[in-house]
């Protein structure tokens, strides 16, 4: 049973993200347009789950699944779209998990929706602190349930969404 935990930020996520990115690069060369870090453990001063995610963007989605014998020579365990259409999804370290990569094809909306949350996070250090409290808290209450962890974040993850999205689209 995985148990939920948040923590204080920590500077080697950043050096997580890096290392990983260069192996997927690796992996997948002109395939990838470009790869983000994404999650909260992208998000300075941000409380999160010990865990990176990544978010390559590919040319051509079907070539992905041609790679999993490769993306399990370093680590993870392929899940296909695991429930969200247009994606490849990727984790690494089993029950302890340190990684999710989430890929998607270039132009995917579920580019701009990750990183304009992550973005809107960057500038706006209130939202940030609210949603990093809110995260301590369920964490604390749900410790070994994380799908109570995850729909008490819902409706805030919606609000922030939509915000971002506002405040992308302003910019």
């Amino acid at each position: 049973m995985r148990k939920v935990e948040v923590f204080s930020d920590n500077e080697n996520w950043r050096h997580m993200f890096k290392r990983e990115a260069f192996k997927l690069r690796t992996i997948f060369e002109d395939e990838i347009a470009d790869i983000h870090h994404i999650g909260s453990t992208s998000v300075p001063e941000l409380k999160a789950k010990p865990i990176i995610d990544i978010l390559p963007v590919v040319r051509d989605i079907h070539i992905v699944d041609d790679f999993n014998d490769e993306m399990r020579e370093i680590g993870y365990e392929p899940k296909g779209e695991n429930g969200i259409p247009g994606r490849r999804y990727f984790e690494k370290g089993g029950d302890f998990r340190t990684h999710h990569v989430h890929i998607y094809q270039n132009g995917s909306y579920e580019i701009k929706r990750h990183v304009a949350f992550r973005d809107y996070l960057l500038v706006h250090p209130e939202m940030k602190k609210r949603y990093g409290l809110l995260k301590a808290e369920l964490a604390e209450r749900f410790q070994y349930d994380i799908e109570a962890y995850i729909r008490g974040k819902e409706q805030l993850v919606k609000e922030i969404e939509a915000k971002a999205l506002v405040w992308l689209k302003d910019m």
